[in-house]
């Protein structure tokens, strides 16, 4: 069993905007991606608080992410992906995104130390990952 529940469904819709935000930066960047979908399920704080589900995460608007919006989101899960979906699923975490909740590619070398307030827990490839406070209880 997972750390959030999913459907054969929501695997399939997690790996599409796995590939879809982070296909550039390979499997490993896929599956950090990943652990900030399946971490704003689980958290609750900041826009995320009523964020349940695989499906509410995927299409949260505002605040969700800018792949829904394309074609490429679209297209079909491949096996590899399907594969990536299960393992942040069932409770795989890689750093810098173990607790991080947002990720985006800022488009130059370094990474700002803030994002939104949030502290940068690390890089990989082009994006840079943002971990909440402690103090602000994400995860009790």
């Amino acid at each position: 069993m997972g750390v959030v529940q999913a459907t054969q469904k929501d695997i399939e819709l997690l790996a599409r905007l796995m590939r879809a935000e982070a296909e550039s930066d390979g499997n490993m960047g896929m599956l950090l991606v990943g652990n900030v979908c399946v971490n704003r399920v689980l958290a609750n704080c900041h826009d995320f608080k009523n964020i349940n589900t695989i499906q509410q995460m995927v299409f949260q608007s505002p605040g969700g992410f800018e792949a829904v919006q394309f074609d490429y989101f679209y297209q079909r899960a491949r096996d590899n992906e399907i594969r990536l979906a299960r393992r942040v699923i069932n409770g795989e975490r890689f750093e810098p995104a173990t607790t991080a909740l947002w990720f985006y590619d800022p488009f130059q070398p370094s990474c700002p130390p803030q994002f939104w307030g949030q502290w940068n827990s690390g890089r990989y490839g082009d994006h840079c990952f943002y971990i909440p406070l402690e103090s602000e209880h994400c995860y009790d």
